[in-house]
């Protein structure tokens, strides 16, 4: 990297291969994306999805995210949700990444997030939501590519998982390198990658077509303290 070019978020980045890597993959995957496609330029090249044993402090990972990220904060209906959103909505304010709120979009409405990510099974609601905030962004997630749903109201899905993943994708089977191009391939919107992405995993990811990269665990390692 051009040392004169460093500046704000990479000069933090610099000499640190787990956040160079995962986000220099991020970008190189959105840039080739959006080559084809101008609508995955505007969407945010990584994806740090938020979950509460896994992140209970999400808005400390946020905050050493580089400007253009994305968080997707996951509550799951909890009673602290309300009030961890709007530091999450705070802190991405002022980092410059976008905040969409897993599946509760009232919640998403209280906090002024940018938009949405749905859940599999909701996915029939996009164009509901779609029509009520034409300005937000969409997502929902994908689990393999069988039997895909409608997304034609979504602005992106995540497809997991891409590699052997921990949490609740761990006893999913992992889709691999090759059955990801294909899928990624044969869908109408862009696509982020989920499962085991890390700064060691993203880079062979350069030719499945995804739009960007997601991750809970490798956005930890990346930006988490320490």
């Amino acid at each position: 990297m051009d040392a004169a070019a460093v500046t704000g978020d990479e000069e933090d980045m610099a000499g640190d291969p787990d956040k160079t890597g995962l986000w220099q993959a991020a970008q190189a995957l959105n840039r080739s994306a959006a080559a084809v496609s101008p609508a995955a330029a505007v969407l945010p090249p990584l994806l740090f999805l938020t979950d509460p044993d896994r992140t209970p402090r999400p808005w400390e990972i946020a905050a050493r995210m580089p400007a253009g990220a994305g968080v997707v904060y996951r509550g799951f209906s909890r009673p602290e949700a309300p009030d961890e959103a709007r530091i999450l909505r705070t802190v991405t304010r002022a980092r410059g990444i976008t905040l969409l709120i897993g599946q509760d979009d009232r919640l998403a409405e209280a906090v002024d997030a940018d938009g949405v990510h749905l859940p599999e099974r909701n996915l029939d609601r996009a164009a509901a939501l779609r029509a009520r905030h034409p300005a937000w962004m969409l997502t929902g997630a994908l689990h393999g590519f069988a039997g895909t749903p409608a997304l034609a109201a979504l602005d992106a899905v995540i497809v997991s998982p891409v590699f052997r993943a921990g949490g609740s994708s761990a006893e999913r089977h992992p889709l691999g390198i090759e059955a990801l191009a294909r899928g990624v391939a044969g869908l109408p919107v862009p696509v982020y990658g989920l499962g085991g992405i890390t700064a060691d995993t993203a880079p062979g990811l350069s030719d499945t077509g995804l739009c960007g990269l997601a991750a809970i665990d490798g956005v930890v390692e990346a930006f988490g303290a320490g």
